[in-house]
This record gives structure tokens, sequence and C-alpha cells, in this order.
């Protein structure tokens, strides 16, 4: 009789041996059978299709993840059957059953945004920047939601339970996030208002930015300064304080030159007849305009602004002009106010440059002084 009890204890353990067995057997088989099968055929017919979101959305990262599922899937089936006379066993593998799935789920998923948030350009247009966006506030849910599900698997109370217990928590919630929350909804309302795009040139001056946006986030911007450092900012900081985009300069015609030089007040003058020779013998004026009383600042003004206008690096369809400001301690202000049709830094600065030079050294050619902190006044 012992030995029959014997016989049938060991004849149960290797039934359930063999349960347990098959049971996994089952699994791997059906994550072979889809990964070998499914995943490959899922993915020829996506490239077959002339839509770009498909290939995205279901490449071959997401349905490898999307497999991984299925064996969990069999066994959350299967343990009735394998441990019917195991309620405890069967309890707390049917828990570490759905915890593995909601985990999966949750990859799975995560995969599927990432391809999704893809599908934008470097630069991308408002709407695209949107969707970026909500691609990021998708990832928040989605980790928040499976945390709830696996909290409620473990504690075996509803979700639902949890969502509205966390409205008794939400006003700690609010102080403990407060940073991430105003940060969050900063950056909605970047994008959203078509405020910035990566690739744009910005300058934040209480942050020591300008340069280049290469990433945005829900919570911080990366500029690339021309120095080739780095500044993080958070958005509420780009929308509390004011920053400068540049992007309607490089989208224009041209680039503005707003440039004031100083001159010395004590010699602006009525040109006398020597100085009227001069300007005649060197083109700057001619006789019947010096016929009449002229004043020499005057004709540098006039002579300037043809000049601005002839030169070809100068769009002179847009407003250009050589203007008197007011007068100041330091000497008399004339603004040099063009745009130039090339935007590149560097070629922008050698041909202000060259207009600017110019424009001083001609100067003492119509009988002014440049003003000059310091100068001293009895070396003529």
């Amino acid at each position: 009789m012992h030995a029959s009890g014997a016989t049938g204890s060991l004849l149960q353990i290797a039934t359930h041996a063999i349960m347990v067995a098959l049971a996994a057997l089952v699994a791997i088989l059906s994550d072979w059978l889809c990964i070998r099968i499914a995943v490959p055929l899922t993915v020829r017919l996506t490239r077959h299709t002339n839509a770009i979101w498909d290939d995205l959305i279901f490449s071959e990262k997401v349905l490898r993840s999307a497999c991984h599922i299925v064996p969990a899937i069999v066994i959350w089936w299967l343990l009735p059957l394998v441990f019917s006379g195991f309620p405890t066993c069967q309890e707390v593998l049917a828990r570490l059953t759905a915890i593995y799935i909601t985990v999966m789920a949750l990859r799975t998923t995560q995969c599927m945004i990432d391809g999704v948030a893809r599908m934008d350009s470097d630069r991308r247009s408002s709407a695209q920047q949107y969707f970026h966006t909500f691609c990021a506030v998708m990832r928040i849910v989605i980790y928040l939601m499976a945390a709830i599900v696996i909290v409620a698997i473990i504690i075996d109370k509803s979700p639902m339970t949890l969502i509205a217990g966390l409205g008794a928590t939400s006003a700690i919630l609010m102080l403990v996030f407060k940073d991430t929350i105003e940060g969050l909804v900063a950056g909605i309302r970047l994008t959203s208002n078509d405020m910035m795009h990566i690739g744009d040139w910005i300058t934040v001056p209480s942050a020591n930015a300008n340069g280049t946006v290469i990433g945005m986030s829900l919570t911080t911007v990366k500029i690339r300064n021309f120095d080739n450092t780095i500044v993080t900012i958070s958005p509420k900081v780009l929308v509390d304080e004011a920053f400068c985009n540049w992007k309607g300069m490089e989208q224009s015609d041209g680039r503005r030159v707003a440039r004031r030089l100083l001159f010395d007040q004590h010699t602006i003058s009525i040109v006398d007849k020597g100085l009227a020779q001069r300007l005649i013998a060197k083109g700057y004026a001619t006789a019947e305009v010096l016929a009449q009383p002229c004043i020499n600042m005057h004709l540098y003004r006039k002579y300037m602004e043809h000049f601005v206008a002839s030169r070809k690096e100068v769009n002179s369809n847009m407003t250009f002009m050589v203007r008197q400001m007011e007068p100041t301690p330091y000497g008399m202000p004339v603004e040099f106010y063009f745009f130039l049709r090339d935007k590149e830094w560097r070629s922008y600065e050698h041909q202000m440059a060259d207009i600017m030079e110019w424009a001083l050294v001609i100067a003492a050619d119509f009988g002014l002084k440049i003003y000059q902190m310091g100068i001293d006044k009895t070396q003529d």
C-alpha cells in the first residue's frame, strides 16, 4: 500500500512535469513561428506599399517585440490546465505572467511611438513638431498607465481603483512635479505656436545662448553655440522671457546692416573753394552741385548713399539710407542702414567691413573727422 502511494505520487509529479514541459514547448514554438513566419511576412507586405508610416510602425523591431508577448499569452491560457491542483502556484505564476505581458506591451508601444516620431524631418514644420511633442506626451502616459497596471496586479486591485485614489494625492503630485509640468506645458506652447524648430538660429540673452537649435523635447531645448558649446534651456525660460529667432532673416532677401559712425561736430562746415575743387577732382561731386553753398556732411551722406546702392552685394530693392541721428556729447552720429544679399555669417561680416572701411577712409576727403575718445586735438 505504501509502495502504491509512492508510485501514485511520482506519477502525479511526472504528469505535472510533462504538462509544464509541453506548455513551455508550445510557448517556445509559438514565439518561433511568430518570429520566423509572421515577422518576415509582415515586413515584406509593408515594403510593397507606397506609404512610409507602415514601414516605421510595423518595423522588424516592433514586430519582434510584439512576438515576445505571444508565448506569455499561451502560458496564461494553459496555467489553469497545468496547475489546476496548485491554486497558490497558479495565482503567483498568473500575476508574474500578467506583469510580463504588461512590460512587453509597454516596450512594443514604446518602439511603435519611436517609429512614428522618426517620420518627421530634421527641420520640422509646425504640425510635425506638434506631432513630435504629442509622441513625447504619449510616452509619459503609457509609462504611467503601465506602472498603475503593474501595481494593481501586485496588490490584486482594479486599476480603476488606483486611478480614483490618485485624485486624493494630486495636490502633492503637483507640488513634487511642478517644474516638470511647467516645462511640459511650455514645450507644448513652443511647438503649437510655431515659435521654434530644430535648425533655427536663436539668441537667448538671459542664458548666454547664441546658436542653432539641435534638440527639442518636452522639458529641454539644446542649443549649439557658435563656439561649439552646448546650452540646455528649459522651454519655460523661452516662453516666459524674450528670445530672438533669426529664421525670418534667413528666409528674407537680405540681412540688415545698421552701423553708426560718430563725427567731430567741429568739422561739419560749408564747403569752401579748396574743398570743392578736391571733391570735383576725385569725382565725389559735380560743379553743378557745388555751384550753390553746400555742407560737407550733406555731400558725404549723399555720396555714401549712392555708393552703398551701387554695391552688387547690397540688395537695393530693400531699404537703404545714410541718415543723420540726434547729436550726442561724443559727436554727430551718422547711421548706415542697408541689407546685404549674402546672409552667411563670414561673407556678411567681410562685405559689411568693406563698406564701412571705405566710409571711414573717405570721410577725410570731405573735410570730416571721425570722433575718437582721447584724440589729440592739437595734432592735424
